[in-house]
Parts: C-alpha cells; sequence; structure tokens
C-alpha cells in the first residue's frame, strides 16, 4: 500500500489542464488542497489547422496521394507536458516537495514520464493511468485514496 502521508504531492493533469494538490492531512484522511491551477487553451486539431493536408504524386500516371498533416492538438498536448514537468523540476530543485503522485490518462502519464528529470521522477511514490481533472477535489480525494489502498 502506497501512502499519501502529509505533505504529498498530487498532480492531476491531462493535456489541457493540471492542478497541484498538497495533502495537509494524512493517509487516513486525506486533505488535498491546490496550489497551482495551469490550463492550457487547445482547440481542436481543425481548429488550428490552416489549410488541407498536402498532396504528392504518386508513382502512377495521374495518381496522388494525401499527406498527413501535423496533428497541431496533440502537439499542444506534448507541449503541455513539458512545461508540467518544468514547473516540477523548479519544485523539486527548491525542495517544496519529498513525494509525488501522478494521475493522467495513460497516454499523458506516458508523456509525463518521458519528460520527467531525474530528480522529480525519483520522488514519484505512484503513477495512477486515470483521468480525475474533471472531478470536484473531495471526489479526487475519494478517488486516489482508494486507488492507492488497493497498491
Amino acid at each position: 500500500m502506497v501512502a499519501l502521508s502529509k505533505g504529498t504531492w498530487i498532480l492531476v493533469a491531462d493535456g489541457e489542464k493540471a492542478l497541484f494538490l498538497r495533502n495537509d492531512l494524512d493517509a487516513q484522511d486525506p486533505d488535498l488542497n491546490v496550489m497551482q491551477h495551469e490550463e492550457q487553451d487547445n482547440p481542436s486539431d481543425r481548429e488550428q489547422s490552416a489549410n488541407r493536408p498536402g498532396r504528392m504524386h504518386d508513382t502512377g500516371v495521374g495518381q496522388r496521394s494525401a499527406m498527413d498533416d501535423t496533428d497541431w492538438h496533440e502537439l499542444a498536448k506534448e507541449r503541455f507536458a513539458d512545461e508540467l514537468s518544468d514547473i516540477l523540476y523548479q519544485k523539486a530543485y527548491k525542495n517544496e516537495f519529498e513525494k509525488l503522485v501522478i494521475a493522467a490518462p495513460p497516454n499523458i502519464l506516458g508523456e509525463l514520464r518521458d519528460k520527467l528529470h531525474m530528480e522529480v521522477s525519483s520522488r514519484v511514490i505512484a503513477e495512477i493511468p486515470k483521468t480525475y481533472t474533471n472531478h470536484p477535489i473531495d471526489k479526487i480525494e475519494a478517488l486516489i485514496k482508494a486507488e492507492l489502498a488497493e497498491r
């Protein structure tokens, strides 16, 4: 079982929104409080794209194939993971937290994991591959407590 001790930080994130929370009580009765809130304006890819995907000539006479366009929405999510990892590194460097739990959808969790500095990754005590960003704080407390109790 992973303990959500007093002072443990919890990062609840998705590709567009992140909450930096701190447990101010103990594992039995967590009291998560928002320390920082980050949000990124990330419209759908269709709204961010400037034109239609390009086309190129194929080997056959008169044949053309579509080329993939950049997925701007996905690119923005990756950049957001970069921003979050930078924030965590700055906080870890200042010794603002000793333990960290990360709750994020699997794809975002993977992006974050790849971008975390060793100074931060050494403090991660649990990863929860779920989306909690649209829940109220008290619900997040209950969900994380239940998830960590199972480990």
